[in-house]
């Protein structure tokens, strides 16, 4: 059952659902974005597999991973307001549609270069879609309704985050029809055929036509901006560090400058940009912003360079490399919950907590990995397990902590810059890290280190690190308020 509330002028925006129809939706969109976060982590076990048959080099790897996570969130600056202005139903078909067939594309990429174009693609579609899942919630469930699908959608982040890496490792050990690592993205192909078929048929349309414009000149300027800041990182080692590498790099300030130039101006002007520069005069989003940007940025690299370890290094299968990732995301659900449900009180606290139990679980891991053994299945649980319960403490709710303290007039804006720096933040991991850890590789096997040593070494240089980056993340978020928004707030 459905119910049509109307805005001035008559123009529909919106269905109230109910019963069997209400059901139907809610799972077509879990199910898309169960999809969506599954391939975020999916590729990081099946990495090695997929170098070895692709012939792929390390920045390969690396793109495989940032130039997903830097499409998705260049997609999600821009695909909210497309999907308010043209109807949120019709972007997510757009967005499910365009993320199957490049699932399709990447089962079959030829070639590293192809597979990374099409994890882009992937990305942008992604993009696209993400945003009508929190729309199409807001404008089609009752107040009632809306916090259990939200609390639904919080269960299947968590579900995603175990499934993933073992997922993962299962598709590429069965080799199913003799797909090997190509299965982890056919599987995406009637599962998306599935929710089309859903959407199309039970999805009421919705939007806000006319209270929003689309500020793309501002996005290709962010967009190019990352680009040229991870473009040298990541490829750097293969050239050779050339001193025009060097220029990429420093190009990436002036674009962000012009940038911020754009989005002072559209401001003066009455327009909408993607950042409002004044909000970074609010501490709490200035400081969350720097947070958000460190602790994801060491969350980003940690499971492909972990999974390099245990496969290259310690000589683990796939399947065994997702069951020792296991109790990291068994962790990481045990404590969602609670922190979510506490945030309301004491927010702050449980970030800061969050983030200084992901230090010492990285601190544990270095101890164990620089030892030079092959540590057994329960040694690494212990580091792993802890990161999980830290990450749980701290991720569902960062945001939120952060909105809190920015003006209610703003805060749409600013949660979507926030969620787009997360993305970022992901990338900047996997090219930075990335980069000491594979010139950290080559330096040992140079030394005639073995497999084992080599990688452990490796790993054993990101960890201190990512240590820092989590320690100072827990020292930025004391910039935040003390507790999150309630519901009503």
């Amino acid at each position: 059952m459905t119910t049509s509330t109307q805005a001035p002028g008559g123009a529909v925006t919106s269905a109230l659902l109910s019963g069997r129809t209400a059901a139907v939706v809610l799972a077509t969109i879990l199910i898309a974005d169960f999809m969506e976060l599954l391939d975020a982590t999916i590729v990081t076990v099946a990495a090695p597999a997929i170098a070895e048959d692709l012939h792929a080099g390390e920045a390969a790897l690396q793109w495989m991973l940032a130039g997903y996570t830097l499409a998705v969130g260049a997609g999600l600056v821009t695909g909210g307001r497309i999907g308010d202005q043209f109807g949120r139903r019709r972007v997510f078909l757009l967005g499910l549609a365009g993320f199957m067939l490049a699932s399709a594309g990447c089962g079959l990429a030829p070639s590293p270069g192809v597979l990374i174009g099409m994890r882009v693609a992937q990305g942008l579609a992604a993009g696209l879609m993400i945003p009508q899942v929190f729309g199409i919630i807001r404008a089609s469930f009752e107040p009632g309704a809306r916090a259990k699908a939200l609390g639904a959608y919080g269960a299947v982040l968590g579900l995603a985050s175990v499934a993933g890496p073992l997922l993962g490792g299962v598709l590429v050990e069965a080799d199913l029809f003799g797909l090997g690592w190509r299965a982890i993205f056919w599987v995406n192909v009637p599962i998306a055929l599935i929710g089309l078929i859903m959407a199309a048929r039970y999805m009421p349309e919705s939007s806000a036509p006319g209270t929003t414009r689309l500020d793309l000149p501002g996005a290709a300027l962010a967009a190019t901006a990352t680009v040229l800041l991870l473009l040298p990182l990541v490829q750097g080692r293969d050239w050779g560090w050339p001193w025009w590498g060097f220029l990429i790099l420093a190009l990436s300030a002036p674009a962000a400058a012009l940038f911020v130039l754009r989005e002072r101006r559209l401001v003066a002007r009455g327009g909408q940009p993607i950042l409002d520069p004044a909000l970074l005069r609010v501490r709490a989003f200035a400081g969350g912003l720097s947070a958000c940007l460190l602790f994801f940025g060491a969350i980003g690299s940690y499971f492909l360079l972990l999974s390099l370890y245990l496969q290259a290094g310690t000589g683990r299968t796939a399947l065994e490399t997702g069951l020792v990732i296991l109790p990291y995301a068994v962790g990481s659900i045990i404590t969602s919950g609670i922190g979510v449900q506490l945030a309301h009180r004491v927010g702050r606290a449980l970030l800061v907590s969050g983030a200084l139990v992901l230090a010492a679980s990285q601190v544990v891991l270095l101890l164990i990995v620089s030892d030079g053994t092959d540590p057994s299945y329960w040694t690494l649980a212990l580091p792993l397990f802890l990161g999980g319960l830290g990450l749980g403490l701290t991720a569902p709710s960062l945001i939120n902590v952060v909105l809190a303290g920015v003006p209610g007039k703003d805060a749409g804006a600013a949660g979507g810059v926030l969620t787009t720096v997360t993305q970022v933040g992901n990338a900047l991991g996997v090219a930075v890290l990335g980069a000491v850890f594979f010139t950290r590789l080559e330096d040992s096997f140079a030394d005639g280190a073995n497999s084992l040593i080599a990688y452990g070494d490796a790993l054993t240089t990101i960890l201190p690190w990512q240590v820092i980056c989590y320690l100072t993340a827990a020292a930025l978020m004391f910039l935040l308020p003390k507790r999150a928004n309630t519901p009503e707030e």
